[in-house]
C-alpha cells in the first residue's frame, strides 16, 4: 500500500499548502483522491467543482430529529481540500471523504464531547499546538510566522510534504494516548485508505491535516482499527451546502481551524510570489482613497521598499502582511494607526459571502430563502450594510416583508435601526448582516412549514397560543401583520378578543394598547385587514379605563413606576390610533378619577394631572391650585415628591412658560427643610436632567425675572425691515464672488 498511497499533510485554509498540493497532484496524477471529511457526505463533495459554486461555502450537516445539533465544514478558494476536490473532478479521479461520518459526531453524547475537549486542553503543548512546538524549535516566537515562512509564503520549491511528515512524526513519537474519538477518526481513515488502495489501479492521494500523517502512514491491523470503531454513536443526519462568510474563516471569530487574516490568504492564493507586495499595497491604497484619504504613487513605492527591507531585517523569505502593514502605516497612513484600523477589517478579513448552485439539494426553507433573495435583489453580506426601504414601492414592501418574516423565525438578517420612530410611516431603516448560523436556524424552523411565509406564520401562531400576557400577545399580532401573515394575524386578533374579554388586569390591558395602535397605523402602509382590531381596541381602552382607578391604589415604588410607564405609553397609543371621541373621553375620565382618589399612588396622580393638562382638560389656574395643594407643607414629603415626579419627569420644560406652575413649584421647594431637600435631590436632578443647557438658562431667567434685555440673545433693531434688503444683497454678493474665485 505504501507504494500506491501518497499522504499530503496540509493546513486547513492554507494558500501555500493548496498551491503545493495542486502541483503535487499534477505530478502524481492519482486515480483516487481521499479527503479528510465526514464520509457520509461524500456524495456532495463533487459539487465543489460546479462553476456556480462561489466560495466561501460550508458543508452543513445536521441531525434529522434535532436540526440545532449541526456542524459546519468551511471551504475557501485557498483551502487545499477545495482545490483537491476540484482537481479530482476536472481530472476524472474518484473522490471521497474518509473521516468518521457526521452521524458519529452529531450522535455523540455530552460526555464524549467533554472527554475530547479535556484531551485537547491537557497540559501538552505539542498536542495543543504542534506547529507552535515546531516554531519554538526553529527559534520563532509563534507558529503562525514559522508556518507562513516555511509553507504558505515560501517562494522556494522543495519536498514540503515529506518535510511536514517527518516533522509531525518526530512530534508524535512520544505523544500521550489519544481520546477515544481521535483514535476512532484515524482508525476510520486508515480503513478507508486501505479499502480504496485495494480497489484502485493506480496512485491514491490522501489529503489530511498534517498532524494525522504519521498515524495514517502507520501499519496497523484491520481488526485493531475495527475494534476502535465498535459501538460508536450514530444518528440520522442530513447534509447540504450553505453559504459561508469571509469573517467566519478568521480565527478571531472563534473558528478553531481559522486563519488570522482571510483577506491576506486569498491574496496569497490569487497572486504570484514576485507581485504580492506591490499588488497588496495597491489594494491598500485603493481602499484608503475610497475612504477619502490622499495616497500618492510615490508613497506606495516607498511602502513596498520598506516592507521588503523589514522582511530582510527579520530574516523572512518575503514580506508578509505584518511587514506590509507596518510599511503601510508608516508610508500610506502618515504613521497614524487609526487610519490603518479604518481599513484593516476590509483588507485582512473581507466581507465576502459565498453562494451555491441552484441545483444544490437544500432544506426547503433554504431553497425558499434563495428564491426570495433573488426576487428581492437582496444579497447577503458579512459586514453590516444600511438599507432604507420605502414601503410605498413594491420592491421596498417585498424586502421589508421578507426581513420581518425572517425576524419572526429568529433569523435577524436585518435589524431595524429606528424601530421606535418609524412605526406606522412609509420608511424603514435597516442594518443588514448575514451570519452562517442563520442557515441552521432556518433548518430548525422546518417543523413550522416548508416556506418562509408558512414557517413564520406557524411559529407565530404557536407563540400566540402559549402567550399568557395580553401585551405580549398584541406584539405578536403586530409582528404577524407587518410580516403580511394573514392567517397568523387573524388567529392573533381572535386570541386578543378572547383574552381581553377574560382579563381585568389594568396593567395587562394598558400594555396591549401600544402594539395595537402600531398595527392600526401600519395599516396605512401595508395591505391587511384591521377592521376587527379597529373595533377591539376601543373596547380594551374602555376596560383599561374602568380598571385603572383600582390598579393605581397603594402601590410600592417599583409597581408604581411600571404602571406609570404603561399609562404614558397607552395615552400616546390612544392619540396615535385616533379613536372616537366617546372612547377617548372615558379614558380621560379615568385619569381624572385618579386626581379625586386619595388612595391613588401620588406618582400616578401626578402623571394623570400632567396628561390632562397637556390635553387642555385641566386649566392652568386649576393645575396651579392642584400643585399648590399637592405640594403644600401639610402634605407628607414622600407623597409630594411622588406627585412632583409624576407631573414633571419628562416635561420639565413646562416650568419655563407657565408662571402659575413655576410659582407653585418654587413655593414648595422653598418650604422644604434641609433634610427633606437633600433626600429628594436625586429626584430633582432626574426631573431637570431632561432640560438642555439653553432650557436651564431660560428657566433661571424666568425664575429671577430676567427678560430679553438681561440676556445675551437676539434683540430687534429699529427699522430692521428697511435695512434687511440691502444687507441681504450684500451677503449674496460676497458669497457669489467667493464661489467664482
Amino acid at each position: 500500500m505504501a507504494g500506491q498511497v501518497s499522504l499530503f499533510g496540509i493546513r486547513h485554509h492554507g494558500p501555500g499548502s493548496a498551491r503545493r498540493l495542486v502541483e503535487a497532484l499534477d505530478a502524481l496524477k492519482p486515480v483516487a483522491v481521499l479527503i479528510e471529511g465526514p464520509a457520509d457526505a461524500s456524495d456532495l463533495l463533487p459539487m465543489l467543482a460546479n462553476p456556480d459554486m462561489v466560495t466561501p461555502v460550508a458543508l452543513l450537516t445536521y441531525a434529522e430529529d434535532n436540526p440545532a445539533n449541526a456542524s459546519f465544514f468551511p471551504f475557501a478558494d485557498y483551502s487545499p481540500e477545495y482545490q483537491a476536490a476540484c482537481w479530482a473532478v476536472l481530472n476524472g479521479a474518484s473522490l471521497r471523504f474518509i473521516d468518521l461520518p457526521a452521524s458519529d459526531r452529531l450522535g455523540s453524547s455530552a460526555a464524549d464531547i467533554a472527554e475530547e475537549s479535556a484531551a485537547r486542553s491537557e497540559d501538552d503543548p505539542v498536542r495543543r499546538d504542534p506547529i507552535g512546538a515546531l516554531a519554538t524549535a526553529a527559534g520563532y516566537d509563534d507558529g503562525e510566522s514559522w508556518w507562513s515562512d516555511v509553507i504558505e509564503e515560501n517562494p522556494a520549491t522543495g519536498p514540503i510534504f515529506a518535510a511536514v511528515a517527518d516533522a509531525m512524526t518526530a512530534l508524535r513519537a512520544e505523544e500521550k494516548p489519544l481520546s477515544a474519538r481521535e483514535a476512532a477518526r484515524e482508525a476510520h481513515m486508515r480503513i478507508e485508505i486501505a479499502k480504496t488502495a485495494k480497489e484502485s489501479d493506480g496512485a491514491v492521494a490522501v489529503v489530511c491535516g498534517a498532524w494525522h500523517v504519521p498515524a495514517l502512514a502507520e501499519r496497523r491491523s484491520l481488526a485493531a482499527d475495527r475494534e476502535l470503531l465498535k459501538n460508536r454513536p450514530k444518528t440520522k443526519i442530513k447534509a447540504t451546502w450553505a453559504p459561508w462568510t469571509a469573517p467566519r474563516l478568521s480565527r478571531a471569530s472563534g473558528y478553531g481551524a481559522g486563519v488570522v487574516a482571510p483577506g491576506w490568504c486569498a491574496h496569497l492564493w490569487q497572486t504570484r510570489d514576485g507581485d504580492r507586495a506591490a499588488i497588496w499595497l495597491a489594494k491598500v491604497s485603493r481602499v484608503l482613497r475610497d475612504r477619502g484619504h490622499f495616497v500618492s504613487t510615490a508613497s506606495v513605492i516607498e511602502a513596498q521598499r520598506l516592507g521588503t527591507a523589514l522582511a530582510a531585517l527579520r530574516n523572512r523569505p518575503s514580506a508578509g502582511f505584518e511587514e506590509l502593514r507596518e510599511a503601510a502605516i508608516a508610508c500610506l497612513c502618515n504613521g497614524e494607526r487609526a487610519m490603518w484600523n479604518d481599513v484593516a477589517a476590509e483588507l485582512l478579513i473581507g466581507a465576502g459571502v459565498g453562494s451555491i448552485p441552484s441545483a444544490t439539494p437544500l432544506a426547503p426553507l433554504l431553497e425558499d430563502l434563495q428564491r426570495q433573495q433573488k426576487a428581492t435583489r437582496l444579497k447577503p453580506e458579512a459586514l453590516e450594510k444600511p438599507l432604507t426601504l420605502d414601503l410605498r414601492s413594491e420592491s421596498g414592501l417585498m424586502r421589508s416583508t421578507l426581513l420581518h418574516r425572517l425576524n419572526a423565525l429568529d433569523v435577524p438578517w436585518g435589524r431595524l435601526t429606528d424601530a421606535g420612530r418609524s412605526r406606522g410611516t412609509f420608511r424603514e431603516n435597516w442594518q443588514l448582516r448575514w451570519e452562517p448560523e442563520f442557515a441552521v436556524r432556518l433548518v430548525e424552523n422546518l417543523l413550522y412549514g416548508s416556506t418562509i411565509a408558512e414557517a413564520a406564520g406557524g411559529r407565530l401562531i404557536e407563540a400566540m397560543g402559549k402567550e399568557p400576557e395580553l401585551g405580549a400577545l398584541a406584539s405578536l399580532v403586530r409582528n404577524a401583520m407587518i410580516a403580511d401573515l394573514s392567517q397568523a394575524t387573524e388567529r392573533g386578533i381572535a386570541a386578543l378578543e378572547t383574552k381581553a374579554a377574560l382579563t381585568s388586569d389594568g396593567q395587562a390591558l394598558l400594555d396591549a394598547l401600544p402594539p395595537m395602535a402600531d398595527i392600526l397605523r401600519y395599516g396605512e402602509a401595508r395591505a391587511g385587514t384591521v377592521e376587527h382590531l379597529a373595533a377591539l381596541m376601543p373596547r380594551i381602552v374602555v376596560q383599561a379605563a374602568l380598571a385603572l382607578p383600582y390598579a393605581a391604589r397603594n402601590l410600592d415604588a417599583a409597581a408604581a413606576a411600571k404602571l406609570r410607564a404603561a399609562i404614558l405609553a397607552a395615552d400616546a397609543a390612544i392619540q396615535l390610533a385616533q379613536l372616537d371621541g366617546d372612547t377617548v373621553a372615558k379614558w380621560r375620565d379615568a385619569l381624572a378619577a385618579l386626581l379625586r382618589d386619595d388612595q391613588a399612588t401620588r406618582l400616578l396622580s401626578g402623571t394623570a394631572a400632567r396628561l390632562l393638562y397637556e390635553a387642555e382638560l385641566l386649566a392652568a389656574e386649576r393645575t396651579a391650585e392642584l400643585l399648590a395643594r399637592m405640594l403644600s407643607p401639610g402634605t407628607p414629603v414622600a407623597e409630594a415628591a411622588g406627585f412632583f415626579e409624576g407631573f414633571f419627569e419628562g416635561a420639565g420644560d413646562r416650568l419655563i412658560h407657565d408662571v402659575a406652575l413655576r410659582g407653585a413649584v418654587d413655593a414648595w421647594l422653598l418650604a422644604l427643610d434641609e433634610d427633606a431637600f437633600t433626600a429628594n435631590l436625586p429626584l430633582f436632578r432626574r426631573v431637570f436632567s431632561a432640560l438642555d443647557r439653553t432650557e436651564r438658562r431660560r428657566l433661571m431667567d424666568a425664575l429671577f425675572g430676567r427678560g430679553a434685555s438681561g440676556s445675551k440673545g437676539y434683540r430687534l433693531m429699529a427699522d430692521a425691515a428697511a435695512i434687511w434688503p440691502a444687507h441681504q444683497a450684500r451677503v449674496i454678493e460676497l458669497l457669489t464672488s467667493g464661489a467664482v474665485r
